[in-house]
């Protein structure tokens, strides 16, 4: 089964995070920001992995060490649960509308983190989530979880269904990337190894 469990404490936050890659999409758990609840259900949901989350964080200073601490251990995790990823697809892109909102998430699971962000979001805040976590949050997955990720927002004008239809999108192009459907002894690589 593809799965982790991955816990990390520091004197700001105490994180832990289960994933099944294989699971049903259920989420379980709370980040203490109610806006990032929403959007790590939609994750699970649109990904089809199982989540399960436990966090405390110093949200008494702001969302920034939660969120980010957060996608640390989440991108930690699913390159636990990913293995060797012999036989995975690799990459996953999915274009994600949400009412007015249109955003393209390209992913290659290729082991070199890089991240290409251009989402303008024309408010501070969505609930007590600060919009500027939303670039902070998908970096760090993006190095913890190895990844190469490209989200572009194509056009939008709502922050809240902008912002979901990253997480949406996230989720479906993740659920393309880590199927399995190549040869489970091998990877999609000319190096041989991601």
């Amino acid at each position: 089964m593809r799965s982790a469990q991955i816990e990390r404490e520091t004197a700001e936050t105490q994180i832990a995070v289960s994933l099944n890659l294989d699971g049903t999409g259920l989420f379980a758990g709370t980040t203490g920001v109610g806006f990032f609840d929403h959007m790590m259900n939609l994750l699970a949901c649109h990904s089809g992995i199982d989540i399960s989350l436990h966090v405390h964080g110093d949200l008494d200073v702001d969302t920034h060490h939660t969120l980010e601490d957060l996608a640390i251990v989440f991108g930690d995790a699913l390159t636990e649960a990913l293995g060797d990823k012999k036989g995975i697809n690799r990459y996953g892109m999915f274009y994600c509308p949400m009412d007015e909102a249109l955003t393209r998430i390209v992913i290659d699971l290729s082991g070199r983190p890089y991240l290409v962000y251009d989402v303008r979001l024309g408010v501070e805040r969505i609930g007590t989530f600060e919009t500027e976590m939303l670039r902070e949050f998908l970096y760090a997955v993006s190095v913890h979880g190895r990844m190469n990720l490209h989200v572009t927002n194509l056009y939008g004008e709502n922050a809240h269904h902008i912002v979901e239809s990253v997480f949406k999108g996230l989720g479906h192009a993740l659920k393309e990337a880590i199927r399995i459907e190549g040869d489970e002894n091998s990877v999609l690589s000319t190096k041989g190894v991601l």
